[in-house]
């Protein structure tokens, strides 16, 4: 292709690479529509410089370097064609420096420099940790204290012990619901939510390996208090209300100013919160047995309890009241139902569950009316529900079934990110584009216990990569992660702080083509779905941060932790 005098830009992960992983960058050509940079997206002009001739071998195409922070030539090679991008109106070309694996800082030269990077495995490590205390930021009705919140330490606010029951409840009382983690970027705590972002977590736990023995540990207790939030969550019938809410949306203030300027309230009971809650429970059975056996008996007799209600109360509807929170809205679950089977069939062998229901003999039903799909989400939980049966030995033929469902699935994902430009398996972009992409990573990274597919790993990075800066709008993607990472995200915490960093650690939704939030005012950089993110605080639609899109990506790096070698 013709190169001269055309305008270009470098995309690459700007945290890092480990060792032995895969390192590509890209060199986007902008051949599509034209768009204007805002000053909230400065970010995305980085790298901006122009092919000229004598940058182009005309027999192997244009030279890259690779130069080390000494300023030393560590690697030279050639870009390769890669292709067009629909979505950003970009022609991509690829660099490939996976031969480089000496630890170090370097940059990328082609005919710009890039900003310094790590070679290492220490990045992914770093990351993680960062990852998981973003959770111990969003903390509720505790203090966070200097000595291990430090500069973003904040007093005491939202207990939530004695919470009143909303109006449509027609209950008098309060109800003790302390503790658990804020959802995302406003002040409300729902289970649904909570439920599939913990039990994301607990498959870190499961999965992960004593070479982050000091992480999982870390994770552990956190995990534990988002459960004791769920156990205070739980009626005397074994039900499950759906969450806390404050009485109307909260503006950009701190929890304290919140705590004190409204009431909160206890907001509806649900079949799938009931449900929801029994999967995790039943999870974190399986994860605290040996730690903490008593924690672990009444985790999973909690589990029980909620599953009974949920037979007998099968269409318990989500509270469609938003005054101060989310819907979180979901009229199926037989979704859920299959995820809480699945838990609960894992710990029969530990505990009496004969009484309970036929739930073996469902969960081949189960497996023969839901498919799985690509990633997890709040509404859509089957492949939780697959995932406990492919890694569990109690029934060998429910574990292959569900072990070759989840093989398909990666396969698709691999299939669908070597036709993506930039290597992601993503068609469309959501709200939470960046959870999409992290809970793909995931879904390859757990399939690759069993299968131990080399393809399945590379394209796990890939889908990492993306989110830490090697995209269309040249943005890594988790606040505190490089240069390039968000500083305005919307997160009522961090905006109302007066720190100047935001909270580290916490991933933003990204590239969202919908804009719900779409105003004159704010400065997306184009009408290229590709490039609907801008790094602004009102910006609920790419900006805002959520609990279930960190989760996933605090799991695939331990994953990828311990795929390391």
């Amino acid at each position: 292709m013709e190169l001269d005098g055309m305008r270009a830009y470098l995309r690459y992960n700007h945290v890092g690479y480990a060792c032995c992983a895969p390192k590509h960058f890209y060199i986007a050509v902008n051949e599509g529509e034209p768009f204007e940079m805002g000053e909230d997206n400065k970010p995305l002009a980085e790298g901006l410089f122009t092919f000229s001739a004598k940058d182009i071998d005309v027999v192997s195409g244009p030279v890259f370097q690779i130069i080390s922070e000494a300023g030393e030539v560590a690697y030279e090679g050639h870009l390769a064609y890669r292709g067009p991008c629909g979505y950003s109106g970009e022609t991509l070309l690829v660099g490939d420096f996976s031969e480089c694996r000496k630890p170090g800082r370097y940059k990328i030269r082609c005919g710009t420099d890039s900003h310094l990077f790590e070679i290492s495995d220490n990045w992914l490590l770093a990351q993680l940790d960062a990852n998981i205390k973003s959770f111990y930021y969003q903390r509720c009705g505790v203090e966070l204290k200097p000595e291990i919140a430090g500069k973003w330490a904040r007093p005491l606010a939202h207990i939530d012990n004695q919470l009143p029951f909303h109006y449509s409840m027609n209950r008098e009382g309060t109800w003790n619901a302390h503790g658990g983690w804020y959802d995302a970027g406003d002040y409300g705590k729902y289970i649904v939510n909570g439920g599939v972002s913990v039990a994301t977590l607990m498959l870190a736990l499961e999965l992960g390996t004593p070479a982050i023995s000091k992480s999982l540990e870390t994770l552990r207790e956190e995990v534990r208090f988002e459960l004791e939030f769920f156990l205070r969550m739980q009626d005397n019938d074994g039900g499950v209300f759906f969450k806390v809410s404050p009485e109307r949306w909260d503006t950009f203030v701190t929890p304290t100013v919140s705590d004190h300027s409204q009431k909160r309230q206890i907001v509806g009971k649900s079949t799938a919160s009931s449900l929801n809650f029994c999967a995790a429970l039943a999870q974190a059975h399986r994860i605290f047995a040996a730690s903490d056996p008593a924690f672990a008996k009444k985790c999973i007799g909690a589990a029980i309890r909620a599953y009974r209600w949920s037979l007998d109360n099968p269409d318990e509807g989500f509270p469609p009241y938003t005054e101060g929170s989310g819907p979180y809205g979901d009229a199926r679950v037989s979704d859920e139902f299959f995820w809480a089977r699945a838990m609960l069939f894992r710990e029969m062998g530990q505990v009496d569950l004969q009484d309970c229901i036929e739930v073996h003999d469902q969960l081949y039903q189960d497996l023969a009316d839901m498919p799985p799909r690509s990633d997890i989400n709040w509404h859509d939980t089957e492949n939780l529900g697959y995932m406990a049966l492919a890694l569990q030995d109690r029934d060998i033929e429910l574990r292959e079934r569900a072990r070759v469902a989840l093989e398909h699935e990666s396969d698709k994902i691999v299939a669908l990110a070597a036709d993506d430009a930039y290597g992601i398996a993503l068609r469309y972009f959501p709200w939470g584009s960046n959870g999409v992409l992290a809970n793909f990573a995931l879904t390859l990274l757990v399939t690759n216990t069993w299968t131990h597919k080399p393809e399945y790993v590379r394209c796990a990075y890939d889908h990492i990569d993306f989110i830490y800066g090697r995209n269309p709008v040249n943005v890594s993607f988790v606040t505190g992660s490089a240069w390039s990472s968000p500083m305005f995200p919307h997160h009522r915490i961090s905006a109302s702080d007066g720190i100047v960093d935001p909270i580290p650690g916490l991933l933003v939704g990204g590239i969202n083509q919908d804009r719900q939030d779409g105003r004159k005012d704010l400065p997306y950089p184009s009408a290229l779905p590709g490039l609907s993110y801008v790094d602004n605080q009102t910006s609920f639609a790419s900006n805002e941060v959520a609990i279930n899109w960190s989760a996933p990506l605090t799991a695939s790096l331990a994953l990828l932790c311990a795929n390391i070698n």
